[in-house]
């Protein structure tokens, strides 16, 4: 069992930068990959970035690469998702979720933490 919490969130302006956390509690963390997902008012939830149980393999959607950085410290239970070079599209509820392996699909995910809130202005 894996319990995830999110934060770090927050209103940011256009250029800003912002450092979700997510902090995970159950003692086979390290075993889990870890991934991040937004979702927009009205719009699908959408795949960001995953990290494997290591920290040295890591996955970026298209739109984030370049801008978005994700690492762990399995020492502290935590995994981190640097969001540089902030866009108004990047509005959403940040989620992060645990799953075996790196993935990239939600359904692929056992656990969820609920969210944190990034607005960005223009």
């Amino acid at each position: 069992q894996v319990q995830l919490v999110e934060s770090g969130g927050g209103l940011a302006q256009a250029g800003g930068s912002l450092r979700l956390s997510c902090a995970a509690s159950g003692r086979t963390f390290s075993a889990y990959g870890i991934g991040w997902f937004r979702q927009a008012p009205g719009k699908e939830r959408e795949f960001v970035a995953a990290i494997d149980w290591s920290g040295t393999s890591t996955y970026y959607a298209d739109s984030m690469k370049g801008r978005f950085t994700i690492s762990r410290d399995n020492a502290k239970n935590t995994v981190y998702l640097q969001m540089n070079s902030l866009k108004p599209d990047d509005t959403a509820v940040y989620t992060c979720a645990a799953a075996r392996g790196i993935r990239a699909r939600a359904r692929d995910y056992e656990y969820w933490g609920q969210g944190t809130q990034v607005t960005v202005s223009s």
